[in-house]
């Protein structure tokens, strides 16, 4: 089971882990030993994960959330495939805790008189720059 927090863990028929041979440094041991790790979470599935939560979850994945509503994370970063697992299994419960925030709702503000009277005056005064630097007459 990988905890999240107190109150959310993910079983381990949730998660789903295949090993492939591993692209870039490592010799010969990258022709004979599969230690990049793709880890599947069937997220649309989990009971653990409340509905906010899943739908945060799904704009955070991007292109790693499948149709079937599930998170495919592919790890070669080491030549170690436990280390690959674990790398895998830490970056999970990362994007989940980053669903599990619940974003503050923006305010809409109006821009103060002031500010209005300064960004006037900035573009006049960049103008005037810019008038400055046509032809002359002589």
């Amino acid at each position: 089971m990988l905890r999240i927090n107190d109150q959310i863990g993910i079983e381990d028929w949730e998660l789903t882990e295949s090993f492939v041979r591993a692209s870039g440094p490592g010799g010969q041991n990258v022709n004979k030993v599969s230690t990049a790790v793709e880890l599947r979470f069937e997220a649309e599935r989990s009971p653990n994960l409340p509905d906010p939560v899943k739908r945060r979850l799904r704009r955070l994945a991007g292109s790693r959330w499948t149709q079937e509503g599930a998170i495919v994370l592919f790890v070669q970063d080491t030549r170690s495939q436990a280390r690959n697992r674990e790398i895998a299994r830490e970056r999970l419960k990362e994007l989940i805790e980053a669903a599990l925030h619940v974003p503050k709702r923006r305010v809409a503000t109006k821009p103060t008189y002031g500010s209005k009277m300064r960004r006037l005056e900035g573009k006049k005064v960049r103008g005037v720059v810019k008038a400055l630097r046509g032809k002359v007459e002589e």
